[in-house]
């Protein structure tokens, strides 16, 4: 039987949280056995126990303590390699061969008590996906022969309707057909205020229904739902390293490879040529190695980045990886695309206005243009949408969805063509039809004689004026091109976008821009609105990419804001792309590099904050790494400290970035 990718998910999930734990209580038991063996050595040889004693709990100490390290090891060195592990292990051994047991038993107990504290923070911080994966129910109440049946979701197939009462999780994604309700999608979006849901609605996976009764139909099979895709993102960026993770990993080597050759130089130097003792030379050396391994530079990184991960995804704010929070961090301009971005993106014709001049035919054909008949509201709009019903731009929705709010009859048109950013043609009832901008007129029909055209220009301009999308609809027939009307279009502006402009300047934005296909006047009448720095209007695809370029010969880094469909080049060309809306967007959660979930633009100050916490997170941990190191150097070299006082340096430090990068999970603006 073939396994979907979401039960093979589920399954992996199930056998690896258990073999997880049994890892770690191994580990912790380990530990226990190392402290009471040497804690047993070390009251021994106080009160004078027989050597088969104090030396049997000393073995006993560095088998449990050095069983991991010397695993790890011993496959560095087969690769071949060599790690912190290796460090550790020979220090413990030195200290046994001068004879100081006790030293390398604590070294050894309290590298191990921190690699279990490390793995605990490491755990802690990859919740999320677990928790996600909580969130997903196993079966679904569908209705089969007019009856409802329990079935597993990965047997609900599209189109199925299921029944989801009060208070029980909605298995998976779809349209509701019946039934009203408030629906908790905090989990999957990150909004605080449950959301009403009524037929027609859409609903994810995952969520909770709390306070009616739905009957919905399957939009998504269970391992393409939101939840699923979810799942999936935030398991790719948690093994996505972050730039400067990936930069610890490329030194570790020959870093490590320089403390041993330090170690090594550290013995032979006073020892051959300054003719110092072996034991107290050898046992200084065993603390600079032990003072000197990065093990608190190595975890500092990935404990900040992987909370940072889950604790955004709590918050509906998906980073597809450690590398785009470190990114973001630097964000000081943003670029936002207007249209479902600053706007709601509900795009609605709120006027069709017919040219006084336009006329048709009354006798013969009634549709044919010419004629004295007054030419009619409604004969311009099924037109228009005859036209635009071949277009998947949002002002060629809203005038096929107005055609049919007004039940009107749609002809059928052939020969489409677009021009991007411009506008758009085709044949309906034997006449040529262009909708367009006024670019559109001066460059596609530029050069032939236009009657009305005058007019219908003086028109847009003047609902432009109003913070108005226009276009206009011209005939063109063998005898002439002809104004027939023009059509108005409105999208509100976001109710959050004004003050989320405010709070990206006080997270340290310095510039904010608009880029925008729509006319100049519109878009300035929104930036107005809204306190936009910089408006850039009538753009195509590839001139917003210039824009972007330039921006970031200006700025350290710059982040573009977009719907991931029309701004998919320019999305590409920012330092940071960031998709909106990604619970219902396949191609949001698929192209950018962070997903706004819930669609809220409120979102996004919380993303630069989080983003400039963690690294700000991580200049702390490696101030403390670096600078422990540092201080146990001198300190050794200077003043003698002993080995125990470094062990407790290396891994006091070791577990304090650790758990420094482990409060980034409680993070909130």
């Amino acid at each position: 039987m073939e396994t979907t990718a979401s039960s093979a998910e589920q399954a992996l999930s199930d056998v690896k949280d258990p073999l997880e734990r049994a890892v770690v209580r191994r580990q912790a038991v380990f530990v226990a056995l190392t402290f009471l063996g040497m804690m047993v050595g070390l009251l021994g040889s106080w009160f004078d126990a027989s050597p088969a004693v104090v030396w049997g709990s000393y073995a006993v100490a560095y088998v449990f303590g050095g069983w991991y390290g010397l695993k790890e090891s011993i496959r560095s060195i087969q690769e071949p390699a060599v790690e912190i592990d290796l460090l550790m292990i020979l220090a413990a051994l030195g200290a046994l061969i001068i004879g100081a047991p006790f030293e390398g038993a604590m070294l050894l107990f309290l590298f191990s008590l921190s690699g279990v504290l490390e793995e605990y923070a490491i755990g802690r911080s990859r919740t999320a996906i677990k928790s996600l994966i909580d969130m997903r129910p196993e079966s679904a109440q569908v209705k089969r022969g007019g009856e409802e049946v329990t079935i597993s979701i990965e047997d609900v197939e599209v189109g199925d309707v299921f029944v989801v009462r009060p208070g029980a999780r909605i298995p998976l994604d779809g349209v509701v057909q019946s039934g009203e309700t408030t629906v908790d999608q905090s989990s999957l979006t990150g909004e605080s205020v449950p959301i009403r849901k009524e037929p027609g609605d859409e609903v994810f996976g995952g969520t909770i229904n709390e306070t009616g009764s739905l009957e919905v139909e399957v939009s998504r099979e269970a391992q393409e739902s939101a939840i699923s895709r979810l799942i999936h993102m935030v398991e790719e960026a948690q093994e996505k390293r972050a730039p400067t993770q990936q930069l610890i990993d490329r030194f570790e080597q020959p870093y490590v490879l320089s403390v041993l050759a330090m170690t090594a130089v550290a013995i032979a130097l006073p020892f051959f040529l300054l003719n110092h003792a072996f034991e107290p030379t050898f046992y200084r050396a065993m603390t600079l190695m032990v003072a000197a391994s990065p093990c608190a530079v190595i975890i500092s990184t990935p404990a900040a980045v992987l909370s940072a991960i889950s604790a955004g995804g709590r918050q509906g704010v998906l980073f597809k990886g450690g590398e785009h929070i470190e990114t973001a961090g630097n964000v000081d301009a943003v670029a936002f695309d207007k249209t479902g971005t600053l706007t709601e993106g509900n795009t609605k014709l709120e006027s069709v206005t017919a040219h006084p001049d336009a006329t048709v035919s009354a006798l013969g054909d009634t549709n044919a243009i010419g004629g004295s008949e007054p030419f009619e509201e409604d004969h311009l709009l099924s037109l228009a949408a005859a036209v635009q019903s071949r277009s998947e731009h949002h002002l060629a929705e809203a005038t096929v969805e107005a055609a049919t709010d007004r039940s009107l009859s749609i002809p059928e048109s052939s020969g489409f063509e677009a021009v991007v950013g411009k506008g758009v043609h085709a044949t309906v009832e034997g006449q040529t039809l262009h909708i367009g901008n006024r670019r559109y007129f001066e460059t596609v029909t530029a050069g032939q004689s236009i009657d009305g055209l005058n007019h219908g220009l003086a028109a847009i301009r003047d609902l432009e004026a109003e913070g108005k999308t226009a276009v206009l609809v011209v005939s063109e027939t063998e005898e002439q091109l002809q104004v027939l009307g023009w059509l108005a279009f409105t999208d509100t502006i976001r109710a959050d976008a004004k003050a989320m402009i405010q709070k990206l300047r006080e997270r340290g934005v310095e510039q904010i821009v608009m880029l925008t296909g729509d006319n100049q006047r519109v878009a300035e009448y929104i930036a107005d609105e809204l306190g936009i720095d910089e408006v850039y209007a009538e753009l195509l695809p590839e001139e917003k990419v210039n824009h972007i370029e330039q921006l970031q010969e200006r700025h350290k880094a710059v982040a573009m804001v977009g719907d991931g469909v029309n701004d998919a080049p320019a999305l590409a060309t920012a330092d940071i792309s960031i998709g909106m809306g990604g619970a219902g967007t396949d191609v949001a959660l698929e192209t950018a590099d962070i997903v706004l979930m819930s669609d809220q633009l409120s979102q996004l100050p919380y993303a630069f904050a989080l983003s400039r916490e963690t690294r700000k997170t991580l200049y702390i941990n490696f101030s403390i790494a670096f600078g422990a190191i540092a201080i146990m150097i001198i300190a050794i070299l200077t003043a003698g400290i002993p080995l125990p006082v470094a062990v407790v340096g290396h891994e006091g430090s070791t577990v304090l970035v650790s758990l420094i990068g482990l409060r980034l999970l409680r993070f909130s603006e």
